[in-house]
Parts: structure tokens; C-alpha cells; sequence
């Protein structure tokens, strides 16, 4: 059974309920899904897991949120490379850059993608949910 960390940051639950459907997909598929918050997720936690599903809404500027998902994933990206990951995340303004930006530098970390990244507008609809429940299978 894979082993796979749904590490994720939410301010309103638009991604905690992307996170929760990841998981969904993760143990439909036969994995073994955990769930954690950007403070209980550390670099060396990247190779415990069989993958990793990153989520983080669209902040300011377009941007991963900085407090606390920033600095977390920057601390992994040196651990990235060869390791199968996937990316998810809201927003609620802009066209989605910021995604574009966090899939280039995981590229540039030498991290396969699993799939195509799964971002929507504000809450996640049914449409989304999908999506992300296929991400998360994808990983397993």
C-alpha cells in the first residue's frame, strides 16, 4: 500500500475540502492517505512518503501563502527531485499563475508530476472535487 502526505494550507477551507478529496481519491485507489498541515511536515518527511500532494490557495500578489506554507515547502524543494508529487489549491483572483510559478520551480527541483495541477475559483465545486479525487489517485 503507498504511502502518500496530503500536505496542505487553508485560510477560508476552499483547499482543506480540495485536501479532504485528494485523500478520498488516495484510499479509493488503495492507498494510504495522511493528512498535515504545513507546521507538522518537515523536509525529511519527503522520503517517508511513497508521494506528496502539496495544496496552497493563491495569496497577495499571487503567491503560496507565506507564513507558513512558503517557508515549508522551500525547505523541501532540495528534497524534491525524483520524487512523484502533485499540486493543488484555490484562488480567488488573478488567472492562476501562481500555480504556474510553484509547478516551474518543483520542475526545477527535478520533481515528476503526477498529473496536471487541480486549482479552482473560490469554493471548490463538484467539478473540482472530481478533479482532485483523480489527483489524488493518480499519486497511488
Amino acid at each position: 500500500m503507498k504511502k502518500i502526505a496530503v500536505v496542505y494550507w487553508s485560510g477560508t477551507g476552499n483547499t482543506e475540502a480540495m485536501a479532504a478529496a485528494v485523500a478520498e481519491g488516495i484510499v479509493q485507489k488503495g492507498g494510504e492517505a495522511t493528512l498535515l498541515p504545513p507546521s507538522a511536515f518537515s523536509p525529511e518527511q519527503v522520503g517517508a512518503f511513497d508521494a506528496v500532494a502539496f495544496g496552497c490557495p493563491s495569496m497577495g500578489a499571487e503567491q503560496l501563502e507565506e507564513m507558513e506554507f512558503e517557508p515549508m515547502f522551500a525547505a523541501c524543494e532540495g528534497r524534491l527531485g525524483g520524487r512523484t508529487i502533485a499540486l493543488f489549491g484555490s484562488y480567488g483572483w488573478g488567472d492562476g499563475e501562481w500555480m504556474r510559478t510553484w509547478e516551474a520551480r518543483c520542475q526545477q527541483a527535478g520533481a515528476n508530476l503526477a498529473c496536471p495541477c487541480v486549482i479552482c475559483q473560490e469554493a471548490p465545486d463538484d467539478q473540482a472535487i472530481q478533479a482532485c479525487r483523480e489527483l489524488g489517485a493518480a499519486l497511488v
